[in-house]
């Protein structure tokens, strides 16, 4: 982030005493005084869910680009650039672009009270708004009904992606009372792609939609997806495999189909195959790699929930032709025992680390104490490399945290 950049969001930060408060009155308020950016916007697919949002983001845009369309798409949060957040037709804004819609918007808000994440999601609006495109794509920062994002009135498509417990002392602290914000997004007469769920999940969001009068398509009801096959009532797809990696994909393009074909916009599905979404088991080949033997694999992944535990203990499943050792790093806020419980039957060794640029990082010592003792002191990724046992080769996963996997991919480059 630049230097001009990070003052701007330096005394954003002193205009709400908290990073997250969820409501859409202030923005509001906003994006009047900006001449109403996100009813200037092209035909938007708002996506919500615990995990794969970004995924399912990444499907739909590459979809929709491998048919030649421009797409805006705006997501959170950022790994390394706050420039990833926001695409413009295509392209990261640049730092230029970026600082004068900031300081515009913050000109136009005058000092009122309003959280930093209502104000980028006003930029971003800014910034579409001016720029013609075919398609806007508008992941959910936390929850749906409180949402910046839920500030569109009629989006041309939602989507619903896998629903676990994650940010409870926001949303709650029950699978119900998370799938009841999540389900704010729908809207009467919009259609909405739902992927696998929770049975109790899917109940609740079936009678949410019929409630408000949005019809669904709902996976293996509606829509089936399988290796190489997608379809529904429109018809069946020949689908390449994704190029996102892990059978929860699988999900997150289907819905992602789901929901374009619902939207009525002009899509590729082959698109899957040229998604790119990083942190998401990514595997990497740069300065961390190389600290590993060469027939040795290092993997990324930003999971941090016990959903997320649970997809990546199955992926881990499939790695069972060499040693497998996980290396997690946490946010103080997650629930390390659960998201480590799934995970800790693969791992041939378990390692704690907390990097020095970390966010709000977890103790190692705490991850250690969570992990029933299993997990061994990094403290941090490189130490952890450097220790792991060099007797056959093996495969290496960090995970656990996006703001983990931000710090790593700087390391990596």
């Amino acid at each position: 982030m630049s230097a001009r950049i990070e003052g701007i969001v330096a005394r954003l930060h002193g205009l709400h005493p908290r990073l997250i408060d969820l409501s859409l009155d202030r923005l509001r308020v906003l994006l009047e005084k900006l001449d109403h950016p996100e009813r200037r916007l092209p035909p938007v697919v708002h996506v919500a869910g615990t995990n794969g949002k970004g995924s399912t983001c990444a499907f739909v845009r590459a979809m929709a680009e491998t048919a030649g369309q421009r797409v805006h798409v705006y997501t959170s949060p950022h790994l390394v650039r706050f420039n990833e957040r926001i695409r413009v037709a295509g392209e990261l804004v640049s730092d230029a672009a970026l600082a004068a819609a900031l300081e515009h918007v913050e000109q136009v808000n005058a000092g009122a009270a309003i959280t930093v994440f209502e104000v980028i999601t006003a930029v971003a609006f800014h910034l579409f708004a001016q720029t013609r495109a075919d398609l806007c794509i508008l992941e959910v920062g936390l929850g749906g009904r409180g949402d910046a994002t839920n500030v569109i009135d009629r989006p041309a498509a939602c989507a619903i992606t896998s629903i676990s417990l994650d940010h409870r002392e926001m949303l709650g602290d029950t699978l119900p009372l998370i799938a009841a914000e999540k389900a704010g997004i729908l809207k009467r007469g919009v259609q909405v792609a739902i992927g696998v769920q929770p049975p109790e999940v899917t109940d609740l969001l079936l009678t949410a939609a019929q409630r408000v009068g949005a019809p669904v398509m709902l996976r293996d009801r509606d829509w089936r997806i399988a290796p190489g096959r997608y379809d529904d009532t429109l018809g069946v797809l020949e689908l390449p495999p994704p190029s996102l990696p892990g059978a929860f994909q699988l999900d997150n393009a289907g819905i992602a189909i789901a929901a374009m074909r619902a939207s009525g916009l002009a899509m590729d599905a082959t698109g899957v195959a040229r998604a790119e979404w990083p942190a998401r088991l990514q595997r990497l080949h740069g300065k961390l790699a190389a600290l590993l033997p060469a027939d040795w694999e290092l993997w990324l992944d930003g999971g941090h929930n016990p959903g997320a535990g649970v997809a990546l203990a199955e992926h881990l499943r499939t790695w069972s032709d060499r040693p497998v050792h996980v290396v997690v790093g946490m946010k103080q806020t997650k629930d390390a025992a659960e998201f480590l419980r799934p995970l800790v039957p693969f791992a041939t060794t378990l390692w704690a680390v907390a990097e020095p640029g970390q966010h709000d990082a977890r103790t190692v010592e705490a991850i250690i104490e969570e992990s029933g003792g299993v997990a061994r002191p990094g403290p941090n990724v490189s130490d952890a490399l450097h220790a792991l046992p060099r007797d056959r080769p093996a495969r290496v996963l960090i995970c656990g945290s996006l703001y983990l996997a931000g710090e790593v991919l700087k390391l990596d480059a």
